[in-house]
């Protein structure tokens, strides 16, 4: 840790989601970037040189090494999570592991145990958690703004032409819609009804190199709600969050990437009904605007330092990234791609 406080991070990998991480580093109060290391010497030297980053190592192991640093963000195929994560925990760093956390739930479990054993923070970075948008909507829900929550229903889907090198195309490497964009979907509605799933299912098309391309899910959970989502990787979609209830619902029209500069979302609430009449009549809006405020990698970064520096919650618990690991296996059981 600098004098100042601060954690010097060190980044495993440079593909597109480490440089969206470290253009966040640049923006937050309690760390920076003082190490990157990659599978080839060229892409670690461009990477530092982007973002003035002074070690720079064409491999990851030299990262680990390095006693100046305090922790590491790995942006790694999933496939490469818990390996990688063990390997930093044991080296004495504190691990922010990009989602989704491990490549099974197995995994998963044995990569928290480690972090205990060692006495280290292992957090799982879904980026959207860290949002205060996230964080107020949750609290609505708690505080009952629309009344007993019945169903939740997501969307995260993209449509890419890059299939060649593309790690979320490749099985070996634990890819496709599910582990790439289906666990946000599955992360909050675990987050909204607080309790694991009682029921599991899931149905997919799957791309010919193995994965599935696009997928829908369903879980039931022992307090009656029902979430239903849908992801995938050649498809497009609105990408909202509803959150449904017995007096409202609350519609977040981008739940996974928030703006920096006022986040909106709305809270639409109806009185119980008087009558056994059916009333089909919109219920009242009230539109909420959260910021502005810093980039969402910045606050991701700062809020896993608070829980390094200060104890604070983290923003996903073990217990959310295990249950949410846990999800996606059986999902993928039963879409038969799981290779772990």
């Amino acid at each position: 840790m600098t004098e100042d406080g601060r954690l010097a991070w060190g980044i495993l990998g440079t593909g597109n989601i480490a440089r969206k991480f470290c253009r966040g580093l640049t923006h937050c109060r309690k760390g920076f970037a003082a190490s990157v290391g990659s599978r080839s010497q060229p892409a670690a030297t461009q990477f530092a040189a982007e973002f003035g980053i002074q070690q720079f190592h064409s491999g990851y192991e030299q990262v680990l090494a390095d006693p100046q640093l305090d922790a590491v963000y790995l942006a790694l195929p999933n496939s490469m999570h818990n390996e990688w994560t063990i390997r930093a925990l044991e080296a004495g760093k504190h691990v922010l592991c990009e989602k989704p956390i491990a490549a099974n739930k197995t995994e998963a479990i044995a990569m928290f145990e480690t972090a205990r054993r060692v006495g280290r923070v292992l957090v799982e970075a879904f980026m959207y958690r860290a949002h205060p948008q996230t964080q107020e909507v949750i609290d609505k829900v708690r505080m009952s703004a629309i009344g007993q929550v019945k169903l939740v229903r997501t969307s995260f889907c993209y449509h890419t032409n890059r299939i060649a090198g593309n790690v979320r195309f490749d099985p070996a490497l634990a890819g496709g819609a599910l582990m790439d964009i289906g666990c946000y979907c599955v992360n909050l509605s675990l987050a909204i009804a607080a309790v694991n799933p009682i029921e599991v299912t899931a149905t997919a098309v799957m791309h010919e190199n193995g994965v599935d391309e696009f997928a829908a899910g369903h879980m039931k959970f022992a307090n009656g709600i029902i979430a239903t989502f849908m992801c995938g990787m050649s498809v497009q979609a609105d990408n909202t969050a509803y959150i449904c209830g017995s007096q409202g619902y609350l519609e977040i029209p981008r739940p996974w990437k928030p703006e920096v500069d006022g986040a909106r979302y709305w809270l639409k609430t109806t009185p119980p009904p008087s009558s056994t009449i059916l009333k089909m009549e919109p219920p009242p809006i009230r539109e909420f605007t959260v910021g502005p405020t810093m980039d969402p990698f910045a606050l991701e970064a700062d809020d896993f330092a608070s829980t390094v520096l200060d104890g604070k919650r983290p923003f996903v618990t073990e217990e959310e990234s295990i249950a949410t690991m846990g999800v996606l296996d059986e999902m993928r059981r039963q879409i038969r791609t799981c290779h772990y």
